[in-house]
């Protein structure tokens, strides 16, 4: 185990052993599967399974658990990737952005970038006409926001989750 100091224990590495990464791959793939089925799948008892799913949990290798639900039989089908250019990049500014970026549920990804432009959102929306209301009324108006470049999504070949 190695210990990042700067992060106070947040971003701990723990070694996997092959049971433990058979262990996470199963439970990413069907997070509801029975620990009786899970221990037969890596090959071990319940009792040492249910001891490894415990400490997994335990060191924040495994966050949780969760629905995995379907964007698009929700009437969510647009997705849209948003550069973002702050007009300060300070770190007052930069925390006014992230607290107000947290707060939008059409924004499904948010990432700071060493790059051209601050941001990178990944915004999910019903369909064009929604997305230019969100873009418009909700993002051009978070704290700083400098200006924005957006680029349409036409297709998902690979998508976290589904």
């Amino acid at each position: 185990m190695t210990k990042d100091k700067k992060n106070d224990g947040q971003n701990e590495l723990f070694d996997l052993d092959r049971f433990d990464t058979a262990i996470l791959r199963l439970l990413s793939e069907d997070g509801r599967m029975s620990l009786t089925e899970l221990a037969r799948k890596v090959g071990l008892t319940k009792t040492p399974v249910q001891a490894r799913v415990k400490r997994l949990e335990g060191a924040g290798v495994i966050a949780g658990y969760r629905a995995v639900l379907n964007p698009i039989r929700m009437g969510l089908a647009h997705v849209a990737y948003v550069e973002v250019r702050l007009s300060d990049t300070r770190e007052a500014a930069l925390q006014a952005f992230n607290k107000a970026v947290r707060g939008m549920p059409e924004i499904e990804e948010c990432h700071m970038m060493a790059a051209g432009f601050d941001y990178l959102m990944k915004v999910r929306t019903s369909d064009i006409a929604d997305y230019r209301r969100v873009l418009g009324e909700r993002i051009s108006t978070l704290p700083f926001v400098a200006s924005t470049s957006t680029y349409v999504a036409m297709e998902a070949v690979k998508e976290a989750g589904l």
